[in-house]
């Protein structure tokens, strides 16, 4: 969506949207999932898996409580996340030594594989979003984006 210098986008009168920080927000995060896509659309990445594959690449043998908690979304929700990365061969679940009601998550061989080629994807998507940000403005916006996630957080309990 392009705004004019009056916050008329088509015609229409956006103005009081224009300048809300919750609308623009979500305006952003709509337009960064989409742009997403387009570079994972080849290797049927969406970015909530990505986000997973990359907690258990980094942290082998995490449970999925700590999954859930460190990325913020409800247990319930992740299951079914996991039985479709899992049925496609990028992670298995296996028995926690520690606590047979537990699982410990690990990529498989192939899910390591693959996850070099989602990785340099992502990298890609990350240059392409930034690239009207320049590195101080990027940092400047994730500093600003920790702001608003630290006063949402403070009132909520962020799971998805």
């Amino acid at each position: 969506m392009v705004m004019d210098d009056q916050g008329r986008s088509n015609g229409v009168d956006m103005s009081a949207l224009h300048s809300s920080v919750g609308y623009r927000l979500r305006r952003a995060q709509i337009a960064a999932f989409n742009l997403f896509i387009q570079f994972m659309a080849e290797v049927d990445i969406r970015p909530t898996q990505f986000a997973i594959l990359t907690v258990v690449r980094d942290n082998p043998g995490l449970s999925q409580s700590q999954i859930s908690d460190a990325l913020g979304l409800k247990r319930a929700n992740l299951v079914p996340l996991l039985d479709a990365l899992e049925g496609r061969g990028l992670l298995v679940r296996s028995p926690s030594p520690a606590d047979r009601r537990s699982y410990c998550l690990h990529l498989t061989p192939d899910g390591q594989e693959r996850m070099k080629e989602f990785q340099a994807r992502h990298d890609a998507y990350e240059a392409e979003l930034s690239s009207q940000l320049g590195p101080a403005g990027r940092g400047a916006l994730l500093s600003l984006l920790d702001g608003i996630q630290l006063v949402a957080n403070s009132n909520g309990d962020g799971e998805e």
